[in-house]
C-alpha cells in the first residue's frame, strides 16, 4: 500500500511505496485517483519509467488527451517533450499561470510530467490552488466575479501572429501555430469541480475577457483576477528530481514554469489526461 505525505504548502502530496512500472490493480488506481482529487497535485519520486509504462500509468487515471499545439516527440505517438537546451536564451516556455488548454471545448482533466533531464539548479514548477483562491477571496471581489463567464483563447500564444509564430521563440520545443488558436471558448469562472464537487476558480492566462462585459472593464477584471489567483499563499513550489512523475488536476490548480537554469539542459516528458465531455455539455 502506498503512502501519502502532504507537501505542507497550499496543495500537493508526495506518494511513496508504489512502483509505477507495474500495472496497478483497480483498488490501487481508485485510491490514487481519490488522493489526486484531494491533493490536486501528486508527486511520485524515484519512478524510472519507459514510454509504455508512462503511458499505461496515465491511462489508468483517464484516457490520454490531445495536445493541440505541441507535437509528439519524433518516433512517439502521444508523448510530447517539454525541453530547453543549455544554449537557449529566450523566454521560458509556459512561464505564465495557466490551466492546460483551457481554451478547448473540453479541456484536459490532468497533466503528467516525467522528469528525464533535471538541471542542478532552477526549473521549479509552481502550482496555485484555485479552491483555496476562491475560499479566501474577499466578499467584495467575489461579487465582481460571481456569475461571470470567462472567454478563453490561445490566440496570443499559438495564433498565426502569436508569440510562437516567430521561429526564434520556439526554442527546441516542437510547437505549431494555427488560425484555430483565435477560437474562443466560454467557461464559467466560478464552478464546481465535476468530480469532487468543490467550488473553485477556473481561469489563468488563456482568459482574454468576460462575456457581456465592455472591453475596458473586462481587461481590468482579467488583471485583478490574475493577480489574485497567483498570490503566494495559494501556491506550492515543486522542485524536480530525476525520475520523478508529477500528476496534477487542471480543474483545481493553475501552474507555471520558472527559469534559473541557464546553461543547463532540461527535459520532461508530457501526457495529458482527457476529461469527460459530458461535464461540459
Amino acid at each position: 500500500m502506498f503512502s501519502i505525505e502532504p507537501t505542507g504548502q497550499a496543495c500537493g502530496a508526495f506518494v511513496t511505496g508504489i512502483d509505477l512500472r507495474r500495472q496497478q490493480d483497480p483498488d490501487t488506481v481508485a485510491d490514487l485517483r481519490a488522493a489526486w482529487l484531494e491533493h490536486n497535485v501528486l508527486v511520485f519520486p524515484d519512478q524510472e519509467l519507459d514510454d509504455p509504462q508512462f503511458e499505461r500509468f496515465a491511462e489508468s487515471i483517464g484516457p490520454i488527451g490531445d495536445d493541440p499545439f505541441i507535437e509528439a516527440m519524433e518516433g512517439k505517438k502521444r508523448i510530447a517533450a517539454i525541453q530547453r537546451r543549455a544554449d537557449e536564451t529566450g523566454r521560458i516556455f509556459a512561464d505564465v499561470w495557466h490551466s492546460d488548454w483551457s481554451f478547448q471545448e473540453t479541456p484536459p482533466a490532468g497533466t503528467c510530467l516525467l522528469s528525464v533531464v533535471v538541471p542542478p539548479v532552477g526549473g521549479d514548477t509552481l502550482f496555485s490552488n484555485q479552491h483555496k483562491a476562491l475560499e479566501e477571496m474577499p466578499s467584495d471581489m467575489r461579487q465582481r466575479f460571481e456569475g461571470r463567464t470567462a472567454l478563453h483563447s490561445a490566440r496570443s500564444a499559438y495564433g498565426d501572429d502569436g508569440f510562437y509564430s516567430e521561429e526564434g521563440n520556439k526554442g527546441s520545443m516542437a510547437i505549431t501555430t494555427s488560425e484555430t488558436a483565435r477560437d474562443i471558448r466560454r467557461h464559467p469562472l466560478i464552478r464546481k469541480h465535476p468530480e469532487s464537487g468543490r467550488t473553485g476558480l477556473y481561469g489563468g492566462a488563456y482568459v482574454t475577457g468576460f462575456d457581456g462585459v465592455a472591453e475596458a472593464e473586462s481587461q481590468e477584471l482579467v488583471k485583478e483576477l490574475y493577480r489574485w489567483q497567483s498570490r503566494p499563499e495559494f501556491t506550492y513550489t515543486h522542485q524536480w528530481q530525476p525520475n520523478m512523475l508529477v500528476l496534477w488536476d487542471n480543474r483545481s490548480v493553475l501552474h507555471k514554469a520558472t527559469g534559473g537554469y541557464e546553461g543547463h539542459d532540461r527535459l520532461l516528458h508530457r501526457l495529458t489526461i482527457a476529461d469527460d465531455r459530458s461535464f461540459y455539455c
